[in-house]
């Protein structure tokens, strides 16, 4: 077996994980990247990277994929139902690794699953992607937690460094890891550069271990501020964001999301430092510290 991926095709490269992925790959100067795009896309990618307009047809995927080593599925919410699909289209093509779309919270986690049903199409992929191991073909799942600075730049992730406002929930000392855009994108670049030890395996990778107080207290530190804190619990968080989807109202699955890491659930394993084996070592991976994150971003 060759001791690295180089031909790789991305599928979801224009969507916020995807964006990310691609720049690991880019910024990792190893592969020869190809990202699929529907062709009504008005998406741009960068100079070194190929585009192939597709329209998702079972025997345009499979010609989209030949010749390529590894296809990595980095689809939103409304693509986990065609990976499936995109499994199928890259085994016919010969394509050697697929790494499904993660890079959230582990689908792995029962109490996630509960929180979030959406993710049990995740799992029913891992499982799917199993059944397909063989000396040719073998899979890789990447789980992230949530996004530290992407989800601190955007708000995403309750703290507003504009208006110096956080949203904490249940006092704030419950720990849980993060990871940041770069990490992501390096842990991507890293498997397929070292595929015999990340064949079929479930990985857990992190940049941070921290609490929603530990990150406060470093924004009023790097702000120069003290800032306004609006308290929630879970229950809160969790009772209005099923509400908001049983009137049909799609952000409610965002507080969800929150929930996989914040949240005081009952057997959610969101710290992963502490509650699994992190693949931090195995993908040369460095822990970051949250005053250094904070600081990048509010110099922003």
């Amino acid at each position: 077996m060759s001791q690295t991926y180089k031909n790789v095709a991305l599928v979801g490269a224009s969507g916020n994980i995807g964006k990310i992925i691609l720049d690991g790959l880019v910024a990792s100067f190893q592969f020869s990247i190809t990202v699929l795009s529907r062709k009504e896309s008005e998406a741009t990618f960068p100079d070194r990277v190929s585009v192939y307009e597709t329209d998702f047809s079972d025997a345009d995927l499979e010609t989209a994929f030949r010749g390529k080593d590894a296809v990595i599925s980095a689809l939103g919410a409304t693509g986990f139902s065609i990976q499936k699909k995109i499994v199928d289209a890259a085994l016919r093509a010969g394509v050697r690794r697929f790494l499904p779309s993660e890079f959230s919270a582990s689908s792995q986690d029962e109490v996630v699953l509960q929180l979030l049903p959406l993710f049990g199409q995740k799992k029913e992929l891992i499982e799917y992607l199993k059944s397909k191991e063989s000396d040719t073909f073998s899979w890789t799942g990447i789980a992230t937690g949530l996004l530290f600075d992407w989800g601190l730049e955007n708000g995403f992730l309750g703290f507003d460094i504009s208006s110096k406002t956080a949203t904490i929930w249940d006092g704030g000392n419950k720990s849980f890891t993060l990871t940041n855009e770069k990490h992501l994108g390096q842990a991507v670049a890293s498997v397929l550069q070292h595929p015999q030890g990340t064949s079929n395996k479930f990985l857990y990778v992190a940049s941070v271990e921290t609490t929603q107080n530990n990150i406060l207290a470093a924004l009023e530190k790097e702000t120069g501020a003290k800032w306004t804190v609006n308290s929630t619990t879970t229950e809160e968080q969790v009772g209005g964001a099923v509400k908001k989807l049983g009137a049909g109202d799609f952000s409610g699955a965002f507080a969800l999301v929150r929930a996989t890491g914040f949240g005081n659930t009952p057997g959610l394993r969101a710290n992963y430092a502490k509650d699994k084996t992190l693949a931090n070592g195995m993908l040369g991976l460095k822990l970051d510290t949250v005053q250094d994150t904070v600081k990048r971003l509010v110099a922003k």
